[in-house]
């Protein structure tokens, strides 16, 4: 059985990967699932280029928002009813690196190439097979795979945001797991993050004179010191520790190479912790900025998640996969799930070090690992 469920698992990741999806270009692979659902008799709903699948058909109340001891922290719903399991995973990839373009998915000494591969196509390609492989009645739960576009972009065009906006579509779910590249350790919580475009402004001049002018760009240096010298904020969440970071990402300034610069912009990356909301993140970049001299514009403003450790099903997860569990130092899906209201956590068989590389690679290995977790959770 080992043997035809790795190799399962390998043919269909490779056959993922090769339907390429870049953001933007998922309508050809989401076609490709929804056949697969509908073909195997699963509940679909396809909302843009993204699909809600009941594996196990449609909830009894669909559109009405979750009430069962599971989703308040219990484990089950009542005596005869059961949790329901959502396993996430996005359709798209980055966009593909030249020196990948046109280049099959190849096999090589037990890794699969091609792009998506870690992030996240083998994450679908298992939750597809623990769908199509584990009953019903072998499961302590009811499933739901959601397949979604766009995540390889800015915050407001993810259309995992599209499918929470949808009457019902996810009623009911009591845990979601993300299937992003987590190397098969169980990752809770996740940073926020918002970017910040600081602009300093000044006044031109010569630069052979530049007291006749204002240098926009030494005006930004107080706020680079600044962060330069910070010490990342250590905040705890779920027992775990998240480090809360800010950094320049981008900084651009200056006309010619003998003009005073009177403008200087930089992109401020702030990665919050679980402990801080989103509005009280925003008014602190802004404080900064105001601090500094410099004008701030806010963009792709993302919520932090809590790291759901005490969760009855978290627990279940960990005691009965015997895994690891460590903070998510990044942002992810989970963070707009929970915003949502449904507790989230990241698990997922990719390889955490090769996501958004050219020659992405997944040990195959990984794959089957990753299924033995989830079946191990599932199991009745």
């Amino acid at each position: 059985m080992s043997g035809e469920l790795a190799e399962a698992l390998a043919r269909r990741t490779e056959a993922l990967c090769a339907i390429e999806s870049p953001i933007g270009h998922e309508r050809v692979i989401c076609d490709h699932a929804e056949a697969w659902a509908r073909g195997r008799g699963f509940g679909v709903r396809r909302i843009k280029d993204s699909l809600v699948v009941e594996v196990d058909g449609a909830p009894a109340s669909s559109g009405s928002p979750p009430s069962s001891p599971a989703a308040a922290g219990g484990e089950g719903r009542g005596e005869g009813d059961r949790p329901r399991i959502a396993l996430c995973g996005h359709l798209d990839t980055v966009p593909i690196h030249d020196a990948d373009k046109g280049r099959p998915p190849r096999r090589e000494g037990g890794r699969l190439v091609a792009p998506g591969s870690s992030d996240m196509k083998g994450g679908v390609a298992l939750a597809m097979e623990l769908a199509e492989r584990l009953p019903r009645a072998a499961r302590f739960a009811d499933l739901v795979l959601v397949l979604y576009a766009r995540e390889e972009g800015p915050f407001l065009e993810n259309e995992l945001g599209d499918v929470l906006r949808a009457p019902g579509a996810l009623s009911g779910i009591d845990l979601a797991l993300c299937l992003e590249p987590t190397d098969n350790v169980l990752q809770l919580g996740c940073v926020g993050s918002i970017h910040g475009t600081f602009v300093f402004e000044g006044r031109s001049a010569h630069s052979a004179r530049p007291w006749q002018g204002a240098n926009a760009v030494h005006a930004a240096g107080a706020l680079l010191a600044e962060l330069h010298g910070r010490v990342p904020r250590e905040a705890v969440s779920g027992g775990l520790v998240f480090r809360e970071v800010a950094s320049v990402t981008r900084i651009d300034g200056g006309r010619a190479r003998n003009v005073v610069p009177d403008r200087c912009t930089l992109n401020v990356n702030f990665r919050f912790a679980p402990d801080k909301t989103l509005d009280a993140a925003a008014r602190e970049l802004v404080a900064l900025g105001a601090r500094f001299g410099a004008k701030v514009e806010l963009t792709d403003l993302s919520p932090a998640c809590p790291a759901y450790a005490d969760h009855p099903l978290v627990k279940r997860l960990l005691e009965r996969a015997g895994i690891a569990a460590e903070p998510k130092q990044a942002w992810t899906d989970v963070a707009r799930l929970a915003q949502a209201g449904i507790p989230a956590a990241n698990l997922g068989p990719g390889a955490t070090a090769q996501a958004h590389q050219q020659g992405e690679w997944l040990e195959l290995a990984a794959l089957e690992r990753g299924y033995r977790i989830l079946e191990k959770f599932l199991a009745a």
